[in-house]
């Protein structure tokens, strides 16, 4: 039986997810009973709530700290950025109360085991942290991961990925590739696993299950992309309004990234053989299983999650599509300040519990 694509475009605060497994029989958000697989659909866009207080500090404070910095380092790309300072200056952020971590070895990285509290061992998250694959690691995400974990009640395996400029976006794909295997070999089902990840690893999250697909693997049960980046491209990126207004990316750094993913990418395939990467907005996305995606309503990547929401919608693949209102890059990981990234993971939580297809208990 084909499967139906529902895309939603759902306002913070809502109403909980759909189960996945059960939202393809019911009327969609346009108000019409969702379409045949291969069916576009249309994105209607809702009325959302305001931005907190806080939320709006946080964004003033990104646009005075994270963007200028990332407009330097797009003067001088091809010096690299200094990969660890940033995840060694992230061990005063600890992981919430009652988690438990401890370190894994994969073939070409490290990784980490996280269990927060509640969290079974039934289940995983294969979790991709963001950093532009410039920076960012297991450190600056652990706060964020412990708490997906809990409201998940789900173990998470979040992969420390090799990072631009020493290696390509391929290598990092590699990792994720390796890190699923990875459990596959510990025991877990593909139906236990899901695969999620922020910003670039967002695009990891859409990278990592097509990769696995073509390697003739079974699928993981669903996808959780935050604010990703799905086109290197950066053409509707910079057409886009959100391109002048974006508290964390100056218009400079996202060519500034694509020039230097395609170096890397050139040098590889001369010297290794590697092959032409294809961009999740431009691959077969019939193979994926449900998503989630969640972005800020005027952040620089906006036109990547709307684009591909709608593309996977013509895929035939679920998804829900969750825009908030005037939030920062990423604000789930400022959970401890931003009232809707408390929402948010949240939500996260409910969707994740729904692809196990289990009723666990609501975590708030």
């Amino acid at each position: 039986m084909t499967r139906s694509s529902v895309l939603r475009l759902i306002e913070p605060g809502g109403g909980s997810a759909r189960r996945a497994d059960t939202a393809a029989h019911r009327p969609s958000a346009l108000g019409s009973t969702a379409p045949a697989a291969g069916v576009a659909t249309t994105v209607r866009r809702q009325h959302m709530r305001g931005a907190s207080l806080q939320s709006q500090l946080v964004s003033r404070a990104l646009s005075v700290t994270a963007r200028p910095t990332f407009s330097v380092w797009s003067y001088t790309s091809r010096l690299g950025w200094p990969v660890g300072m940033l995840d060694a200056a992230a061990t005063a952020l600890p992981a919430i109360d009652g988690t438990q971590h401890q370190p894994v070895r994969l073939q070409n990285c490290d990784a980490e085991w996280i269990q927060g509290p509640g969290a079974n061992a039934e289940h995983v998250v294969l979790y991709l942290h963001g950093g532009a694959f410039l920076c960012c690691g297991l450190r600056t995400h652990r706060r964020m991961v412990s708490r997906i974990s809990a409201v998940s009640q789900s173990s998470v395996l979040a992969v420390d990925y090799r990072l631009l400029p020493h290696h390509t976006i391929s290598d990092a794909i590699s990792d994720g590739v390796d890190a699923y295997k990875w459990l596959l070999a510990s025991g877990y089902s593909a139906e236990n696993i899901l695969v999620a990840g922020d910003s670039a690893g967002g695009y990891l999250a859409f990278e990592v299950p097509l990769a696995i697909a073509a390697a003739g693997l079974p699928g993981p049960a669903g996808i959780v992309a935050l604010s990703p980046l799905t086109e290197m491209d950066p053409t509707r990126k910079l057409a886009h309004r959100n391109s002048r207004h974006c508290s964390m990316f100056p218009r400079r750094a996202v060519p500034a990234l694509a020039k230097l993913s395609d170096r890397m990418d050139e040098q590889a395939m001369t010297t290794r053989g590697q092959l032409p990467r294809v961009c999740p907005v431009d691959a077969n996305l019939t193979v994926l299983p449900p998503t989630l995606i969640q972005v800020g309503s005027h952040e620089m990547l906006y036109p990547d999650s709307a684009l591909i929401a709608e593309r996977l919608a013509a895929a035939g693949v679920p998804c829900e599509l969750q825009v908030w209102d005037h939030q920062p890059h990423v604000f789930q990981v400022f959970a401890d300040v931003i009232p809707e990234g408390h929402d948010a993971i949240a939500e996260i939580g409910r969707f994740i519990r729904s692809a196990w297809g289990a009723l666990l208990t609501p975590v708030d």
